[in-house]
């Protein structure tokens, strides 16, 4: 399996209403510290129709600038997902992909509306 493979199959298992960070992301990929990388690979033509919206940056924030910025707030609202002071709530919305120590608590329940 390729190097951004990895990352679409971890990005795959992202509950609807649930976020993941870029980094978090990388790590269960096998891939620690390459939290670039997955941003790269979600721009990957290939990448189409994966769940995009639901990978943010360190803390919950959304990174895209602009309008893209916006749709990806729009789509995880829509999904359920809760923001405070402008970052999702990652103590209710937050998902550890598996391959990640459970050191955070995830899933728990109240991110979906």
């Amino acid at each position: 399996m390729g190097y951004f493979d990895r990352i679409w199959r971890v990005v795959l298992t992202i509950p609807r209403g649930k976020v993941a960070t870029y980094g978090e992301v990388a790590r269960a990929a096998g891939h620690p510290g390459s939290a670039r990388q997955v941003a790269w690979a979600l721009r990957h033509p290939a990448a189409q129709g994966l769940p995009w919206q639901r990978v943010l940056g360190a803390g919950g924030r959304i990174l895209l600038p602009g309008e893209a910025g916006l749709l990806q707030k729009t789509l995880l609202e829509l999904e359920g997902v809760r923001f405070i002071g402008g970052r999702a709530d990652m103590g209710r919305c937050g998902h550890r992909p598996r391959g990640l120590s459970a050191s955070r608590s995830s899933n728990r329940s109240g991110c979906l509306k």
